[in-house]
């Protein structure tokens, strides 16, 4: 009787584990929102979304990627054209942790997921941040989650939609966009 109580015991134990695992790795991302605004359901699909560009900055690569309206834009001229991106514009930039490998000259790859950060152009909805929402979501390895980023977080973000336009007003000019769109 002992053993087959310390067997259900263990049993019990295994599958609190198992059913634990599976929630942190089944995470409803889309369910997350950053507060007065932005959630990660309105960016549903970006990993499929077009390149616009790669970045390097510190220990950290991205991929800044655009959906159709954000792509067209870009292909008709904006920024550079003085005119701005049009409501529904969106991008998403994942960083990764750069990691050298082994192979010859050491090309740096992506490593571990760091975070997501999110840009929608919606002029009436964010019209005290030059028409902008902003969403960054960091993902932490331990937990294979996301969460909305905050102030500790590097650079530091003020957790809502509007957190990334202090940094974007030095491209004004720009329509608060930094990201080039390179020839192909």
């Amino acid at each position: 009787m002992k053993r087959n109580n310390r067997l259900m015991a263990a049993g019990v134990a295994i599958g609190l584990v198992a059913l634990t695992t599976a929630a942190l790795a089944s995470q409803d991302r889309y369910s997350l929102k950053v507060p007065g605004g932005l959630s990660f359901s309105e960016f549903k699909g970006y990993e499929k979304w077009q390149v616009i560009s790669l970045s390097h900055n510190g220990d950290k690569l991205a991929a800044i990627l655009g959906n159709p309206a954000m792509i067209r834009a870009f292909e008709a001229g904006i920024p550079g054209n003085g005119k701005p991106f049009p409501d529904g514009a969106k991008m998403a930039k994942i960083h990764w942790i750069a990691s050298k490998t082994s192979y010859p000259n050491a090309p740096l790859v992506a490593g571990a997921l760091h975070d997501v950060d999110f840009m929608l152009k919606d002029k009436q909805r964010f019209a005290d941040s030059g028409g902008w929402g902003y969403a960054a979501f960091q993902f932490e390895e331990a937990t294979n989650a996301f969460r909305p980023s905050n102030t500790s977080d590097r650079p530091p973000q003020g957790n809502d939609a509007k957190c990334g336009f202090a940094c974007h007003t030095i491209v004004k000019n720009r329509d608060y966009v930094f990201t080039e769109f390179p020839k192909r």
